[in-house]
């Protein structure tokens, strides 16, 4: 699967206590029709085989709805 970072990413400072390699949660585009892959934390979550919950700040989401046109 192709990923495109489209909000989050890289941190800015390597001593963000939050991106503990660098890398912060961030929403990617894909090379799916209509959907999008996000990296977050983890949450503890029964899920179905093959989901997970991950957790995401806010303003990652409404940077990912701009670069999509949503918002």
């Amino acid at each position: 699967m192709e990923l495109t970072m489209i909000a989050g990413g890289p941190c800015s400072t390597g001593d963000d206590d939050k991106c503990n390699a660098g890398d912060c949660p961030t929403v990617f585009a894909t090379d799916q029709p209509d959907m999008l892959a996000v990296q977050g934390y983890n949450v503890a979550r029964r899920t179905p085989d093959g989901e997970s919950v991950v957790l995401l700040p806010e303003e990652v989401l409404k940077e990912a709805a701009r670069a999509r046109g949503w918002l």
